[in-house]
């Protein structure tokens, strides 16, 4: 058994923080000895499983020098093999005490700045190969870098009752196709270039029409909101707000649009693809890593709504059985390359050499 403590600063439940609840659990549904430190009353503290061991701590900035030596006495009193921390408040804020044997892990899902809050880890995890090219050309040691990728869960089963009540709340016409888009509404998820593409790509002919589901919230949802008025799409858009439990969406959705300008991974075409969604998204990081372009999704230019336009275009037209086709491949993708099993696995693979390195050392 491996002992871990993993250190979380963020207020928010976006992919980086919804991993860390998959993982710390999984650790614990595994019977390794686990705490989660998390803000509290954050997301995340609510959200994990109460089988999972929580401290709460403020970290309420990079300069939080009070909750950085609450840590580092908590490491202190409860020697751990491994501290993990998740994105660069929480591994500016953990130092290990002089002595400590623990290695210290930090863990990336974007191309964040390292001088100053990542350099003292032991060793680094970039949740795409992109990213850990990245970590080595800003000078981190190459043999410490690690590629692990994220895995999403087993979709739940959802009730008929509660799809069709989640229908009649977003008052989709019947027979309609629910064109799934899931996220924060910031500019670098594209949602503009989606309102903007949709209102390029009417209905294929012979093909159930189309409704835009955008489940999300954020700084930007006053100006799509009027963007979508001024463009004539009220009819073709429901704004469904933030969804702590995406999972009826997807269970509800016929197709899936990724718009983003920016996307490190793309956990939600991952969570798509587990969901057995045909998927069209943008040429952003993640998904020139993730996608085997016209197989398991179709691919669009970035930032460029009329590209994406011809992409809906081409989603839209396609008939059942190509649709299948995309959506079974995108499974397979995800059973193949991001299982839970093999992801833990490659995690304690990680800890069993570092504790090794370290009690050697």
């Amino acid at each position: 058994m491996v002992s871990t403590i993993h250190v979380l600063g963020s207020r928010e439940l976006g992919g980086a923080d919804r991993f860390f609840i998959r993982l710390v659990e999984a650790l614990t549904r595994a019977g390794h000895p686990t705490l989660a430190v998390t803000r509290p009353g954050s997301p995340v503290a609510r959200a994990l499983d109460p089988s999972v061991e929580q401290v709460h701590l403020a970290l309420g900035s990079k300069w939080d020098l009070l909750s950085r030596w609450r840590l580092t006495r908590l490491i202190a009193r409860r020697p751990p093999d491994v501290v993990q921390t998740y994105m660069g408040r929480a591994t500016r804020l953990t130092h290990l005490p002089a002595g400590s044997r623990a290695a210290l892990v930090a863990r990336l899902g974007g191309y964040y700045k390292i001088p100053g809050y990542y350099e003292h880890a032991h060793a680094w995890v970039g949740n795409t190969r992109g990213i850990c090219d990245y970590l080595k050309r800003e000078g981190l040691p190459a043999d410490h870098v690690f590629y692990i990728g994220n895995f999403v869960p087993s979709p739940r089963a959802v009730a008929p009752a509660e799809l069709e009540a989640l229908r009649a709340t977003l008052a989709l016409p019947p027979g309609a196709r629910v064109l799934l888009a899931l996220g924060r509404v910031i500019a670098k998820k594209g949602f503009a270039d989606l309102l903007d593409a949709l209102a390029q790509a009417p209905d294929a002919p012979g093909r159930p029409p189309v409704v835009l589901v955008i489940a999300g919230d954020g700084p930007e949802m006053p100006s799509l909101r009027a963007q979508c008025e001024r463009l004539g799409l009220a009819a073709r858009v429901r704004f469904a707000g933030w969804q702590d439990d995406p999972v009826p969406f997807y269970e509800l959705a016929d197709l899936f649009v990724c718009p983003s300008r920016h996307e490190p991974l793309g956990n939600v075409i991952l969570e798509a693809w587990q969901h057995r969604l045909p998927v069209l998204s943008t040429r952003n990081e993640g998904a020139t890593e993730l996608v085997d372009e016209n197989r398991n999704a179709l691919l669009a230019p970035l930032a460029d709504p009329a590209g994406l336009g011809d992409g809906l275009r081409r989603l839209f037209a396609l008939d059942d059985a190509a649709l299948a086709a995309l959506a079974a491949a995108g499974h397979e993708t995800v059973q193949r390359e991001h299982h839970a099993d093999a992801v833990l696995q490659a995690y304690l693979d990680l800890y069993d050499r570092l504790m090794h390195e370290r009690r050697g050392a």
